[in-house]
């Protein structure tokens, strides 16, 4: 049970033992529940189902070599090459192989991916692809198609059990193993226990801890923090990527310019009207994406500003082509048709995360792990576009695999109901907020698109700090994923991929992949508070 659950309403343990649980009811969750049919399964998600998920919100679409002259082995290339030295060649090898695989089942599952008139799979070609290779949904509605066909697959499957509004607290440990889960109820006190003999993490990413984000607020690292605490391996933490072209119009979270709009020939240009891809990157406004936001980063640092200009590539076709975007940038009263659209750099996936197999497993039995909040190594320093979705399905597919090999009987499953109609509501006190405010912006200052020994120490310092405020789970959790960010990027002394350190700007000579367990941090956090930058850092926060 949490540390801080003295304040809260006393968890209620569900009937029974579950076979499996998932976190999550994103992409990852409900394939790896569709695949595990027919056993028993409690999906448990903070939003309701099919929405409030970095899946919903994907615009590009999944990569796959579908195409008559493309080949698995040119995507691995792209991938390997994007990923910055870093990436496992044999899992990515292997998520490249079973792409097609993965788009017939969702076919299958009813997602209607565009064809052309020959009833083929329609492709677009998005940042760093060799190919035309990413499957699409009317042009930017690839995520949210994809997650109505498999909601309405899940509602209509009788061993899938669904629980909205509740947020994961803790993993439940019994020595190596885990054995359950502790979710409260959003808005709300109750707290639920459920056991199981198999747990899987499928809890999205960590946008929201950044104030600039194109991710959904229950995209809050809760998920890598629960893992952490539970004493899992966490890798390649550091490696964020922050998605060059969202539009910079001041609303959180900010909203998406898919890449596939500068796939279609949109190019970046500053005050000036300047194209300043020019001169960077061979493949200008489709270079990889950390070398895109750098750029862009660069030029509103220095006052030029960035901007879309869509309208010779795409011109009247915008609406047509980019409903989702159009409708976004109609909203903001921009009109990308005659006029350029405001971006800037977001958070937007994280490549790092909870370690895992090749068959989704952690370092902690009887958990899994896939989507965002896993570490598999397909990614490595810089994820290749449109290859997250693609990630989650072929890793839900394996982990469902893995268990029913492992488990080959299961139960029938006879479900407890679940009471909140008592539930009190719970608001979060002035020191939480104030707590969640002060991650965001410590995060996009000093942990952003470009870090520092100086910022990065300064951060660990005032998280550390800050953890003592947290009554709640939910709030801690933020902090501890956050401070597994910063101080994996403090220990990594080069730059790479999505982690730009100016103070370490040259990549080292070995390539090395970053392996850090929660204690290894809050000793890191301990020596930055200690030092005389955390003294500092603190000193002026207690005066504010």
């Amino acid at each position: 049970m949490s540390q801080f659950g003295s304040s809260l309403a006393p968890a209620v343990a569900l009937n029974g033992v579950d076979d499996v649980v998932i976190l999550g009811g994103g992409l990852a969750g409900l394939f790896c529940a569709l695949k595990l049919a027919p056993r028993p399964v409690t999906i448990v998600t903070n939003a309701p189902i099919g929405g409030g998920t970095s899946s919903a919100w994907a615009q590009g679409g999944i990569a796959a070599a579908v195409a008559e002259g493309d080949h698995h082995s040119a995507h691995t290339q792209d991938t390997l090459t994007a990923g910055d030295g870093i990436c496992e060649e044999a899992v990515v090898e292997g998520m490249t192989r079973e792409a097609s695989d993965r788009i017939h089942d969702l076919l299958d599952y009813g997602v209607p991916f565009d064809k052309d008139l020959a009833g083929k799979l329609a492709l677009s070609r998005e940042a760093a692809h060799s190919s035309h290779r990413v499957v699409r949904v009317r042009g930017d509605m690839a995520g949210e198609a994809i997650m109505q066909a498999l909601v309405d697959a899940a509602y209509k499957t009788p061993s899938i059990r669904i629980i909205e509004g509740y947020i994961g607290c803790q993993l439940i440990t019994e020595g190596r193993y885990v054995t359950g889960i502790t979710a409260r109820r959003r808005g709300g006190t109750q707290r639920i226990t459920i056991p199981a003999k198999a747990v899987v993490l499928a809890s999205g990413g960590v946008g929201h801890l950044y104030s600039t984000t194109t991710n959904p607020g229950e995209a809050n690292g809760h998920g890598l923090a629960m893992a952490a605490r539970a004493g899992a391996l966490v890798s390649d933490a550091e490696f964020v990527q922050f998605h060059p072209t969202a539009l910079d119009v001041d609303l959180d979270p900010a909203p998406l310019a898919s890449e596939a709009i500068r796939g279609d020939g949109a190019i970046l240009v500053n005050n000036d009207g300047r194209r300043f891809m020019e001169g960077l990157h061979p493949d200008l406004e489709l270079a990889p994406r950390d070398i895109v936001a750098r750029a862009i980063h660069t030029e509103i640092a220095a006052g030029r500003g960035a901007f879309l200009d869509c309208r010779e590539a795409i011109g009247a076709s915008f609406p047509e082509h980019f409903t989702r975007v159009y409708a976004a940038c109609q909203k903001a009263g921009i009109d990308p048709i005659n006029g350029l659209i405001p971006v800037a750099p977001a958070a937007h996936y994280h490549m790092g995360g909870v370690l895992t197999d090749a068959s989704g497993r952690t370092s902690v039995d009887n958990l899994w792990a896939a989507g965002e909040v896993a570490a598999t190594g397909a990614h490595g320093a810089n994820r290749l576009a449109s290859n997250s979705l693609l990630e989650a399905v072929v890793f839900a597919a394996r982990i469902a695999e893995d268990i029913q090999a492992l488990m080959p009987h299961h139960r029938v499953h006879a479900w407890a109901e679940i009471d909140d109609s008592e539930d009190q509501a719970s608001k979060r006190n002035p020191q939480e907020r104030a707590v969640v405010s002060l991650v965001r912006s410590l995060m996009s200052r000093n942990v952003g698109v470009v870090r520092d020994a100086e910022g990065l120490t300064t951060t660990l310092a005032r998280l550390h700090n800050a953890e003592k405020l947290c009554r709640r789970d939910s709030i801690l959790n933020m902090v501890i994923a956050a401070k597994l960010i910063t101080g994996s990027a403090l220990l990594r002394e080069e730059s790479r991929g999505g982690h730009f350190r100016s103070d370490f700007p040259q990549k080292a000579e070995a390539a090395k992949r970053s392996y850090v367990k929660l204690a290894q941090i809050e000793k890191l956090a301990a020596d930055a508070v200690a030092s005389d930058l955390g003294k500092k850092a603190v000193a002026e926060e207690d005066m504010l």
